[in-house]
C-alpha cells in the first residue's frame, strides 16, 4: 500500500497549492522561527486558505509556548499539530486536538518507550537525530533503528528524496513519509516536479 504523503515547510500560498494538487495528503507549515521555513501567521492563513479540499493542515512547533501555540490555532484552521521539539505527553495533549510526536532517532532511541509515552498521539514522526537543529536538515538516519513493531503508526522524514524514498518505503514499509528538503528548488520554495518524481517512487 502506498504510504501517505507529507511535504513539509511551505512558504508560498500558490506553492503549496500547487503540490497539493498532485495529489499529496498533507501540508506542513513551520512555526518555529530559527528554521528557514519559518511561516508567520499571516502567511499561513493565506497558505491554507488556497488549499483544496482533504489536505490535512499541519502545524510544526518547537518548545513553543502554550500561548503562541493558542494564538496561532485562534487564526489558522489546523488540522493536526506536530510537535518536533522536547515536548512533554501532557504538554502535547492540552490542545485537544490530534498530534504527531517527532522522534530524532539515533541508536539508543527506545522507540517502544517513546510510542508508550506518547500513546495519545495519532503517529510517532521519526527523524534524523543532529544535536545542533530540530530536523530540517535533509540528514538520513540507519532505517534499520526504525523496522519496530509500534501501536502507533510510523511517519517516516529524515533526507528523504526521490532517490531514496523507495527503498526507504521497502525497508519500513512506514504509514506515511515526511519529505521537505528532498523537493525543493530553494529553503521554502517546493520544486513540482520534484514532487511529481517524489509521488510517482513512493
Amino acid at each position: 500500500m502506498k504510504p501517505k504523503i507529507k511535504v513539509c515547510g511551505f512558504t508560498q500560498a500558490g506553492n503549496a497549492r500547487e503540490a497539493s494538487l498532485l495529489g499529496i495528503d498533507a501540508v506542513g507549515l513551520v512555526f518555529y522561527d530559527k528554521s528557514p521555513r519559518y511561516v508567520e501567521v499571516k502567511t499561513a492563513l493565506e497558505i491554507v486558505n488556497t488549499l483544496p479540499p482533504f489536505i490535512n493542515r499541519v502545524g510544526l512547533f518547537v518548545n513553543a509556548n502554550s500561548s503562541f501555540i493558542d494564538e496561532v490555532l485562534c487564526e489558522v484552521p489546523l488540522d493536526t499539530l506536530q510537535f518536533h521539539g522536547d515536548e512533554s505527553p501532557i504538554e502535547c495533549g492540552q490542545y485537544a486536538m490530534p498530534f504527531i510526536k517527532a522522534v530524532r532517532v539515533h541508536q539508543d532511541t527506545d522507540l517502544v518507550k517513546m510510542a508508550d509515552d506518547y500513546h495519545q498521539s495519532c503517529g510517532l514522526l521519526l527523524d534524523a537525530f543532529n544535536k545542533n537543529t530540530y530536523g530540517g536538515t535533509g540528514e538520513v538516519f540507519d532505517w534499520g533503528l526504525a523496522k519496530v513493531e509500534l501501536d502507533l503508526p510510523i511517519i517516516l522524514a529524515g533526507g528523504l528524496d526521490s532517490n531514496t524514498v523507495a527503498d526507504a518505503v521497502k525497508q519500513v514499509n512506514p504509514y506515511a513519509v515526511d519529505v521537505s528538503s528532498g523537493v525543493e528548488s530553494a529553503k521554502g520554495v517546493k520544486d513540482i516536479d520534484k514532487i511529481k518524481q517524489f509521488i510517482a517512487e513512493c
